[in-house]
């Protein structure tokens, strides 16, 4: 099937498990009673991609206060109790984060539990998201390893076991999130690829890595407003995760200013192309998604694009984040029937 449909990985959680339209927001409970709303809320963000039409789903990252604090819950050596304030993509912004204060290992499974509820309650293909180790190296305070790429590698390490404990829980596609990948251009050939190659070690699923503007935030709406008529950062990275084993890149097409021939330096990767633009409230309508798979497909094998959001949408109103998954599987719906 041409344009097969997925989403980056979040999904809003709902008021009644936390506070809404919020980054790092609080639990509305805790104990027994938080592990229930969140085994409810995930069966609800599979429940409404499947309503969507949406081929391959994700467990909408619904058991996760962060994409990449939801990962270090569950690891020896990170001291949560005394956050630090720091600064996160080049200080792009501020946030309160935990610090590594010893070696890393980890306690157990970290996402045993929402992986087995979303393998049970879909037939259909699995997505599951992790943070790539440059990201999460960048979204925590060292005190212990004082080297950037040491630190890195041990992360990659815990990703990679988390990943094949994953594969064997029976998701289909692992994918890790990096978007500090167009922030750091220069360590991305130094050690990011290797770094990421590491995490995905031994894995027969499908492997991917989304790269992305970030979420559609104030801070990421200024950043890209010095970026230029054109965002061409791409253009640094992907030959070198061309020749990577990751087998896909998730990227932003739908108002991105990304020049969509630098999709032409992804040769042998299928591309899970961003249709629907989660910086702003216009739903999108099943032609707006059409027009961009057109584009994408100049550049791209019809048989290699997936059609997915440009970005997370945990930060977004459930109500426009719902009906964003509607157009999604519409207008891939659509496409098929007018560029298959």
């Amino acid at each position: 099937m041409l344009f097969p449909t997925t989403i980056a990985g979040s999904l809003p959680k709902p008021e009644w498990l936390a506070e809404p339209n919020t980054l790092w927001a609080p639990w509305k409970s805790k104990g027994d009673e938080l592990a229930r709303a969140k085994r409810d809320a995930t069966m609800l963000a599979i429940k409404l991609q499947e309503d969507a039409g949406l081929d391959i789903v994700t467990e909408g990252e619904q058991a996760r206060q962060h994409f990449v604090h939801g990962f270090l819950e569950n690891i020896e050596g990170i001291d949560f109790a005394h956050k630090v304030e720091m600064g996160i993509r080049k200080d792009r912004y501020k946030a309160m984060v935990p610090q590594v204060v010893a070696p890393l290992r980890l306690k157990g499974r970290v996402h045993a539990d929402e992986a087995r509820i979303a393998r049970t309650h879909t037939a259909r293909k699995l997505k599951f998201t992790l943070p790539g180790p440059m990201t999460i190296i960048d979204t925590i305070a060292d005190r212990y390893y004082g080297d950037r790429v040491k630190m890195a590698f041990a992360f990659a390490e815990l990703l990679n076991q988390e990943a094949k404990a994953l594969e064997a829980d029976g998701v289909d596609v692992i994918q890790f999130d990096e978007p500090a990948f167009n922030v750091y251009m220069d360590e991305v050939g130094d050690w990011g690829i290797k770094a990421l190659e590491r995490a995905a070690e031994g894995l027969t699923c499908t492997t991917a890595v989304h790269i992305c503007y970030g979420y559609g935030i104030k801070a990421n709406t200024d950043w890209k407003q010095t970026l230029g008529n054109e965002w061409r950062q791409y253009e640094d990275i992907f030959p070198a995760i061309d020749d990577s084993p990751i087998q896909q890149v998730a990227m932003e097409c739908r108002n991105s200013k990304v020049p969509l021939e630098l999709l032409s330096l992804l040769k042998g990767k299928v591309v899970q192309a961003g249709v629907i633009d989660v910086a702003s409230d216009t739903v999108e309508t099943a032609e707006d998604v059409v027009k961009v798979i057109d584009a994408v497909s100049k550049f791209v094998p019809k048989s290699n694009i997936v059609a997915t959001t440009n970005c997370g949408m945990a930060p977004m109103r459930r109500e426009i984040a719902e009906a964003k998954l509607m157009a999604l599987g519409a207008g891939a719906k659509l496409a098929r029937q007018r560029l298959g």
